[in-house]
């Protein structure tokens, strides 16, 4: 793969690699409106999702930083965007242009004070792995192989930039509109700023790692503070494949199971014991023992999940509170989904609609044990997706609805859900985690 010899920092340069990405997709608008004339609508808008896709993420994957983490986040709303989306954008999950070694010493020797070579007995100036905020070296110290992860340049001087660029495709894809939208892309700004802090990262890294120890078949890498700094963050290189790897060709459903099990019961103690949980579950994020245990990378992204959000978040999960009309009402106005200035028509429409959804979505709670491989479950889930995708109702409606901590509760459970179903894991047990608390 070619590497990349510099990175844009500045503000003018980031915003000169978007208008270059706009004046493409503009171009590709064009062959779109004279390619309907001479085709199917459905097999030119096809088309042009594919060279919209590819010239978007051509343009972000040059970026890096938060650009490239937003493609990543978007990545994973499958029932969202049209798949030619999906499948580009999920490339930014581990596999994007590396740093040049020239670039790579240059960058280590500014974070970190001291040439590589100095500080392990041998390391590698070609990545292993390269992602959206920085990329992986392996080195050895005194016999030991070790993952040297390295932050790009720039990226956590940027993220506000990178934000204020990407904020109005935001607001059109999601219909947010209002004086409350802030909130919104305060909470991604605030989670990016610690993505970038490595020195946290450790920490919250060695903490999880030592609460979470006793899941079976579940490992962590040890972490070094004394070869990390605030850029550069130093661990055991773990041998494993990629979770998107192995579900490729797996069949065993005894490993699918046990799998399943442990990352299944990972995400449900943070949440419901911890109350702060991993919040970037995407493949990237874990590999596949040789002895089929979950390994989990890379915590740099941890969401805390407060306790007048957590109770009715929980509590409109339980089948009581969607049958009980008034509780139901009661808790999403808990949870800012539907707000005291609404109209007669928005709390009937949005009431409506978070109970059809959240009577879909909350069915694995409702039960001991539930089938993720249910491909029945999932396509519901991604037909009231696309069903209110073009609900012309909805357009029309204030979208900002829910608080401001659904953003990443939400995409760590539909991440985690799409892990499990690319697992094909049966027979999980949902309240295994309760042995432990």
């Amino acid at each position: 793969m070619k590497t990349l010899d510099s990175i844009p920092t500045s503000k003018i340069q980031r915003a000169g690699k978007l208008v270059q990405t706009g004046a493409k997709v503009g171009v590709n608008y064009i062959k779109y409106y004279g390619d309907k004339l001479l085709n199917t609508n459905e097999d030119a808008k096809e088309r042009l999702n594919q060279n919209n896709a590819s010239d978007i993420y051509d343009g972000l994957k040059q970026l890096k930083g938060s650009a490239l983490k937003v493609a990543q986040m978007l990545s994973m709303e499958k029932s969202i965007l049209p798949q030619a989306y999906v499948e580009k954008f999920s490339l930014a999950q581990f596999s994007v242009p590396p740093l040049s070694p020239a670039l790579v010493i240059k960058t280590f020797k500014r974070y970190f004070g001291k040439h590589p070579d100095t500080i392990f007995d041998t390391f590698d100036s070609q990545s292993v792995n390269a992602a959206s905020i920085g990329q992986v070296h392996l080195a050895e110290k005194n016999g030991k192989k070790l993952a040297v992860k390295i932050q790009y340049p720039g990226v956590a001087e940027s993220i506000a930039t990178d934000l204020a660029m990407v904020k109005p495709i935001a607001i059109k894809m999601f219909n947010i509109k209002g004086k409350d939208s802030d909130k919104y892309f305060k909470e991604v700004e605030n989670k990016l700023v610690e993505e970038t802090n490595y020195i946290l990262e450790v920490e919250q890294s060695q903490a999880i790692a030592e609460a979470c120890k006793h899941i079976p078949n579940l490992r962590f890498p040890d972490y070094y503070k004394d070869l990390s700094s605030e850029r550069i963050i130093t661990m055991d290189y773990m041998e494993g494949e990629h979770l998107s790897e192995f579900v490729a060709y797996n069949t065993d459903e005894k490993s699918s199971q046990k799998l399943g099990q442990a990352l299944w019961d990972f995400y449900m103690y943070q949440m419901h014991q911890l109350r702060k949980v991993h919040a970037d579950p995407h493949p990237g994020n874990f590999l596949v023992s040789k002895d089929k245990e979950l390994i989990v990378l890379d915590f740099g992204c941890m969401k805390e999940v407060p306790d007048d959000f957590y109770k009715p978040y929980f509590e409109l999960a339980q089948e009581e509170s969607l049958s009980n009309k008034e509780l139901f009402n009661e808790k999403l106005y808990e949870l800012e989904i539907l707000k005291p200035e609404d109209s007669p028509q928005e709390i009937a429409f949005f009431t409506a609609m978070f109970h059809e959804m959240l009577s879909i979505f909350t069915k694995p709670f409702h039960t001991d044990v539930f089938d993720f491989s249910d491909a029945a479950f999932f396509g519901k889930i991604a037909e009231l997706g696309e069903k209110y995708s073009k609900n012309t109702e909805l357009r029309k409606m204030n979208g900002n609805r829910g608080s401001k901590h659904f953003i990443y509760i939400n995409r760590t459970f539909f991440g985690l859900y799409n892990l499990m179903f690319d697992l094909k894991a049966k027979d999980i047990k949902i309240n295994n985690f309760k042995q432990w608390i």
